[in-house]
């Protein structure tokens, strides 16, 4: 679908191609702005409930205006015979568009039959296209109501994000502090005993390493050694080696599993930081974006400025050409005027000087008769 739109003077074209194979119940042009509104064309394909094209003319951000927004606009629809301009059709009208009425048009353009006729131009290449032209003769404002910025949803969204920043680094000092107690509690050593087997060293030197996993069968071995010692452990010993031994599968498993889950959290925690760097460089990011928004919204102003000085000197030359032309219209009108009257006093001129001829001819025979 094509568009062409003519701001200045309200009007807008929108080219429908490959009409015949449109599906939909109904479609919209894209938003165009006319006589400083935004409109959008509305077309019913097989017709709105009719057998009709349906053409309508409608406001597309009638829900998102402000309370109380009315717009008195006179308008006209035409699809184009694109074969013979003679032969398009043109309807037009005047509306209070409110939002409630936001739309307006004619259910019944023109026949669809009449439309898809071959004789005529109106789906030339089965292209269709519809003209729009727009007036607006009044618009009313909501009372006390400011538009909203265009930057307004990006502040809202960068001071929550800026919240969010601000807790994180808040707490982060406690994000993951419990970790080293309990990496603490795991590798803690088995105190050295004097007097001690080899089984028992290889033990301690297992215990000493077994977060990594890697001496599973030397520490398998001791166990089995020393479950089976008579001399040189302590009763106490002996129970928590037979208690080990016999959960020793349960354990290095959970040892294992700790290891695993330990890397996720690391890698998480990675993740994490990574993606609140991020976070922060374009919350950073916004904070330049504003600073140069708040500078074009300066330049803006003494654009906007400017525009409207030019506006009123636009304003005055327009009032003084009116003026030339409510004198020149004067001029003309008092000029053929007295073309008329120059005319009369010209024809009067004439007969009063065959009078005047006759008058002398005659008056100069009288005197040569007696003179």
């Amino acid at each position: 679908m094509d568009a062409q739109n003519d701001v200045n003077r309200g009007e807008f074209t929108w080219k429908i191609r490959n009409f015949s194979e449109q599906d939909g119940t109904k479609l919209y042009s894209e938003a165009f702005t006319a006589s400083g509104c935004k409109w959008r064309i509305l077309v019913f394909p097989k017709g709105n409930n009719t057998d009709h094209l349906s053409l309508y003319l409608d406001v597309p951000d009638s829900a998102s205006l402000p309370s109380g927004w009315t717009r008195n606009a006179r308008f006209s629809l035409s699809v184009i015979d694109q074969t013979n301009s003679d032969r398009s059709i043109r309807k037009g009208t005047q509306h209070v568009f409110t939002v409630r009425q936001s739309d307006r048009g004619y259910t019944s353009f023109i026949p669809l039959t009449e439309l898809r006729s071959r004789t005529g131009g109106y789906l030339a290449g089965d292209t269709l296209v519809i003209k729009a032209e727009v007036c607006i003769l009044e618009v009313t404002p909501p009372v006390n109501v400011q538009p909203a910025r265009p930057t307004d949803d990006f502040d809202s969204y960068f001071t929550s994000l800026e919240e969010l920043i601000n807790a994180a680094e808040t707490n982060g000092v406690s994000v993951g502090s419990s970790l080293g107690h309990r990496n603490g509690a795991l590798t803690a050593k088995i105190p050295s005993l004097e007097e001690v087997q080899k089984a028992k060293q290889s033990l301690k030197e297992c215990l000493s390493d077994l977060f990594k996993l890697n001496m599973k069968d030397k520490l398998s071995e001791a166990l089995s050694t020393l479950s089976s010692a008579r001399t040189g452990l302590s009763p106490e010993q002996q129970i928590a080696i037979q208690k080990f031994r016999a959960n020793f599968d349960d354990f290095t498993s959970d040892f294992l599993t700790f290891e695993q889950d330990n890397a996720e959290f690391e890698l998480q925690k990675l993740q994490q930081d990574q993606w609140f760097s991020t976070m922060k460089n374009c919350h950073e990011g916004h904070i330049l974006c504003k600073q140069l928004m708040g500078d074009l919204v300066k330049e803006e102003a003494e654009l906007k400025r400017m525009m409207e000085e030019v506006k009123c000197r636009r304003d005055k030359l327009l009032s003084d050409w009116e003026v030339l032309r409510v004198q020149s219209e004067e001029a003309k009108l008092r000029y053929r005027d007295k073309q008329k009257k120059v005319a009369e006093a010209e024809e009067k001129k004439r007969i009063a000087e065959e009078r005047m001829s006759r008058s002398t001819t005659a008056w100069a025979n009288l005197k040569a008769q007696f003179c």
